[in-house]
């Protein structure tokens, strides 16, 4: 199980111990893939070097100086993920956009975290970060890397063209190894692709749409790391194929988010403009481990399966065997709805949580959120 602010145990697509395995649904098909550790140069490569300053965040620009793939890798970073609660650890991938130290990433990644912290490849120096925000519903998430500056950065290549047998490379934190960014050659196999990606251990479930399907050998650890085209433009965004899932189709397929909706999210949570998706601070939290609640009770909702002492839910008397029903008057049918719901509040607000107790009684309290692990 893994907690997070709603406490539904979560897919890792980042290299973590100790954490529930997940199924990836998908129509897709892949062929076969290769990997590499060593720097290669990538023809007329085109990854420029950001700054902090004006225009678009970490928007391609034209008349940039053509690069080597090892030059691209110095604009990224290796993630580690201290997950506190689970007493796990998880790996993966940044991409610095700004000189100064914000980085983008997939939220699973940061899912979860309790601290976070970042090996830069450009200067190798480790810095603490945080979260500045996270879109669950794409899989991104912005963060900070704490006195940084000068650093290498890569432009995200929104909106150029991507066709099925274009030629792409993989760059990151494959295997949680750490140290230059290994790279996976392959090919797009498929665009506009949709999966699903089941928790095992909850019956949870994201969906992921708009996807660009490659068959490079993307691995744990890779995730939120650069896709890279032959022209060198970071083309989308490393999101899926792991270790910690199993592909009901071949074991090698990989997802990317395209350059443009990472671009759009990315500005969106630098600008602080919160919405349905977009979360924009510190995480609300409850602490309460959730599942399914048919797996556990008659009574639709998120059956608590394990709560975290001391936690607003602890304080508030929930036990394992309860079934939470509602937040605030809306209904909560299932753990991913009761995530999205307490998604729309940070620390130190309050709302009206109903549930149906162990003995079948329905019950309503108002509960003060605390301050919970990202994402």
């Amino acid at each position: 199980m893994r907690w997070n602010a709603a406490g539904i145990a979560a897919c890792g697509i980042a290299v973590s111990l100790g954490v529930a395995g997940c199924t990836l649904s998908t129509s897709s098909t892949a062929t076969s893939p290769t990997r590499s550790s060593s720097p290669w140069t990538a023809p007329s490569a085109s990854a420029s070097s950001g700054s902090s300053g004006s225009g678009s965040l970490g928007a391609a620009r034209s008349g940039t100086t053509p690069r080597t793939l090892a030059q691209v890798a110095a604009g990224s970073v290796d993630l580690v993920s201290e997950q506190g609660l689970q007493g796990t650890e998880a790996a993966g991938t940044g991409i610095v956009l700004t000189s100064d130290g914000m980085v983008l990433t997939n939220n699973h990644v940061i899912n979860g975290a309790t601290s976070l912290s970042a090996v830069d490849i450009g200067n190798g120096r480790t810095y603490s970060a945080s979260v500045i925000g996270y879109d669950r519903s794409h899989d991104l998430a912005l963060v900070r890397l704490h006195g940084a500056s000068g650093l290498q950065t890569l432009s995200l290549a929104a909106g150029t063209h991507v066709s099925v047998g274009d030629a792409v490379t993989a760059l990151g934190n494959a295997g949680g190894r750490g140290g230059q960014p290994s790279q996976a050659a392959g090919s797009v196999t498929a665009l506009d692709q949709r999966i699903t990606a089941t928790d095992e251990g909850s019956g949870s479930s994201e969906q992921l749409s708009g996807l660009i399907q490659v068959d490079a050998q993307i691995q744990a650890g890779d995730s939120g790391g650069p896709l890279v085209n032959a022209q060198g433009q970071v083309i989308g965004i490393d999101t899926a194929a792991s270790v910690g899932y199993q592909f009901q189709s071949a074991p090698t397929e990989g997802f990317a988010i395209p350059a443009t909706q990472a671009q759009a999210t990315a500005e969106a949570i630098a600008a602080g403009h919160a919405s349905s998706s977009v979360h924009i601070g510190a995480t609300a939290w409850l602490g309460v481990g959730v599942g399914t609640a048919n797996q556990y009770s008659a009574t639709n909702g998120a059956a608590v399966v394990q709560v975290v002492p001391d936690s607003p839910a602890d304080h508030l008397g929930l036990i394992a065997g309860d079934v939470i029903t509602s937040v605030d008057g809306a209904s909560v049918p299932d753990p991913n709805t009761l995530t999205a719901l307490l998604g729309q509040h940070h620390p130190g607000d309050t709302v009206t949580l109903g549930w149906t107790d162990a003995g079948g009684q329905a019950q309503t309290a108002r509960v003060v959120l605390g301050t919970g692990p990202a994402g």
